[in-house]
């Protein structure tokens, strides 16, 4: 599928520096000290997992170290940049030769296989990698691996101006494939699809871009996934 390239800039899910969001900053709660050992995390993929457009504080994995700070959790490690795909997600961690071990991963990638129209066979065999490399990041254990699925991008401001029930469908059929990879490989997946579909017709839940989600949003992200993970650790 052919893109322009000021197409692709624009959707592309380069690490640039954060903008403003539209939407104040979400307040949350002082949380407590930590009261247990510390948890190192890793967070891997693309621009939702980077924050395209919003401030370093409101990725939502960044979030989830703080909704998990009593239990140990600390800021994450991040492998991710906008407009990845698996492929170049797989490429980057081999560049990195990242040997460390980590008490908690996470991982939330497939956006730009889908916007790219690359072949959902792909998506299968490359996600499937990364989910193994996530459980070697993790000391081989799947129990302490966390996927996110991905967001419907068809419902943002910015995707008026195309399919959006073709986004939508296309996006089902890719976290589909995504679940049941998981469910082979003992992975725990949490769906926020569902949120990001909720989220249309509300600026606020998007950053200036019209295109990827505000802070507001993916803290809706990190409170969805923080019982799951929660369970994850000891």
């Amino acid at each position: 599928m052919r893109i322009l390239p000021f197409l692709f800039l624009l959707l592309g899910f380069s690490c640039t520096q954060p903008t403003s969001d539209p939407a104040p900053r979400p307040a949350g709660p002082t949380a407590p000290a930590p009261t247990s050992a510390p948890v190192s995390y890793l967070a891997l993929g693309d621009s939702y997992t980077i924050g395209e457009g919003v401030a370093e504080a409101d990725r939502w994995s960044v979030q989830l170290s703080r909704q998990g700070q009593t239990a140990g959790i600390q800021s994450p490690d991040i492998i991710a940049q906008t407009g990845w795909t698996t492929s170049q997600l797989l490429q980057a961690i081999r560049a990195r030769n990242n040997m460390r071990t980590y008490e908690l991963v996470s991982l939330l990638i497939g956006v730009n296989n889908q916007y790219q129209g690359l072949p959902l066979a792909t998506y299968r065999t490359e996600f499937r990698e990364l989910l193994q490399t996530a459980i070697r990041f993790a000391g081989g254990r799947p129990g302490r691996v966390v996927v996110l699925s991905i967001p419907d991008w068809g419902q943002s401001p910015y995707a008026r101006r195309m399919d959006p029930a073709r986004i939508a469908s296309e996006i089902d059929q890719y976290n589909a494939v995504a679940r049941q990879e998981c469910t082979q490989a003992g992975v725990a997946f949490v769906d926020i699809t569902d949120l990001t579909r909720a989220a249309a017709g509300d600026p606020t839940q998007f950053a200036n871009d019209g295109l990827h989600y505000s802070g507001k949003q993916m803290q809706q992200w990190a409170l969805r996934a923080w019982p799951v993970v929660r369970q994850l650790l000891p």
